[in-house]
């Protein structure tokens, strides 16, 4: 398919950001279009052919990716939008992942859009203390939503004007203290057995089977998964730590039978247009085989990993070991799961019971 022929243009199409590829009537144009694009699609009331706007095939159409924050970029006062662009660039530099990017830039944009035209570099410590105090005071921000912001502000302090670290005496609400939520072995199984799509039994199995986070998941690479060791290589994962997880052997031939069938190219898991698979449709798999198993939890496809760890733990795994294994920087993240393993507690007999 040579591009040159295809008129392309971004757009929206009922509510949907959309590719559109225009040519003049063709038969052979069509076809190749068809050809390299199956699930293309024609829209009679737009006259002209269009895809889903995704970064795989933006790059595949060559269509440059659009930058992070461009839309926050577009509200923001001219004074103080080379502060913003200055921002985002130092970010990227230091290599933050692309969530941490958005999250922060959102946190400062929100800043922006209320100083309006005054100058960001000219807020005072004490005015930014104010504005975390109307935070916390009167928009009831919580303790995890209000160290996010109050992060990211600093961040445009100490590391784009290089100001000494800067520390705020800020009262903030208790968060509540909130345990795992997870699922019994008998519920996994159930979820994973009325999962019949081989992908998504996989994409299933690899989030409890070896305790990963879904990001993991999605950016596990065919050369991270090594069958004659039997481990698989966790790249860059939260904090931008390495590790190695065992691989269990009961998915090992559901692999194989899984890559001869689907072929995937550079990750294990692939969308539909190649490139990695998406996280969001892990979680709306995870979600599905949930009701047709006939459980109501209100639990998402990270219980998984929480339950992996605490079955391990009821299973007599050692504390620091499941650690490791689930790539916690701490092991007070990790003790955490022996609040919710029951094998301690029914070691304890009730006082009512011996009555």
């Amino acid at each position: 398919m040579k591009l040159s022929n295809y008129t392309l243009s971004l757009g929206s199409h009922r509510d949907k950001k959309v590719i559109w590829i225009k040519f003049p009537y063709s038969k052979i144009l069509q076809s190749q279009l068809r050809k390299a694009f199956s699930s293309v699609t024609y829209s009679a009331t737009n006259k002209a052919w269009y895809l889903p706007d995704l970064p795989v095939l933006r790059r595949k159409l060559r269509i440059s990716e659009e930058l992070i924050g461009y839309k926050l970029l577009e509200k923001i006062h001219v004074v103080n939008k080379q502060a913003f662009i200055d921002y985002r660039n130092q970010l990227q530099m230091r290599s933050y992942s692309v969530n941490t990017q958005r999250i922060y830039l959102s946190e400062f944009a929100d800043l922006l859009f209320l100083i309006h035209d005054f100058p960001i570099q000219n807020l005072n410590p004490k005015r930014l203390k104010d504005y975390f105090l109307y935070c916390v005071q009167t928009l009831k921000m919580k303790e995890r939503k209000m160290n996010g912001k109050i992060n990211a502000i600093k961040f445009y302090f100490e590391h784009v004007l290089h100001r000494p670290k800067m520390f705020f005496d800020i009262p903030r609400p208790k968060t509540p203290s909130t345990l795992p939520k997870l699922l019994s072995k008998n519920e996994v199984k159930k979820i994973i057995d009325i999962t019949k799509n081989l992908k998504h039994k996989i994409a299933l199995k690899l989030c409890y089977g070896m305790g990963l986070r879904v990001s993991e998941v999605v950016n596990l690479k065919l050369h991270h998964i090594d069958s004659s060791r039997m481990v698989v290589h966790i790249v860059g994962a939260k904090g931008k730590k390495d590790r190695y997880v065992p691989l269990p052997r009961t998915i090992l031939e559901e692999l194989r039978s899984y890559y001869g069938f689907y072929k995937p190219k550079i990750y294990l898991l692939e969308g539909q247009y190649g490139g990695i698979y998406s996280k969001s449709s892990m979680q709306q798999v995870f979600k599905k085989s949930m009701r047709k198993a006939g459980i109501n939890k209100k639990i998402g496809i990270h219980g998984l990993r929480h339950s992996y760890a605490t079955h391990l733990l009821e299973s007599g795994a050692d504390l620091r070991f499941i650690q490791e294994l689930l790539g916690h920087h701490s092991i007070k993240t990790t003790q955490i799961y022996t609040s919710v393993s029951h094998t301690h507690m029914i070691k304890i007999k009730s006082p009512l019971d011996t009555l």
